[in-house]
C-alpha cells in the first residue's frame, strides 16, 4: 500500500525554500543537485502561492451593518 504524502505546512515549505536559495547562492553544488533543487524550490513556491491564495479568499473582514452588529463582507469589498 503506498503512502500517502502529508500536505507540507506553509511554514516548513518556507523554511525549505530558504534552505535550498542558501545552498543555490554559494554555487557550490554539483549541476545534477543544483538542479533538483531548483526544480523542488519551484514546487514548494507554487504550492506556497496556492495555500496564499487559499488563505487570501478565506479573508473577511467585519464592518457595522446598518443595525449596528457586524457583518462579515470580502476582505477587498470597499466601504
Amino acid at each position: 500500500m503506498p503512502k500517502t504524502k502529508k500536505k507540507e505546512t506553509f511554514e516548513s515549505a518556507i523554511s525549505r525554500l530558504d534552505e535550498i536559495v542558501k545552498i543555490l547562492e554559494q554555487g557550490e553544488a554539483p549541476l545534477d543537485e543544483a538542479l533538483a533543487l531548483f526544480e523542488e524550490g519551484t514546487g514548494l513556491l507554487g504550492a506556497c502561492g496556492k495555500q496564499l491564495d487559499e488563505a487570501e479568499q478565506k479573508v473577511v473582514r467585519l464592518m457595522k451593518g446598518e443595525d449596528g452588529d457586524p457583518v462579515e463582507r470580502p476582505f477587498d469589498e470597499t466601504e
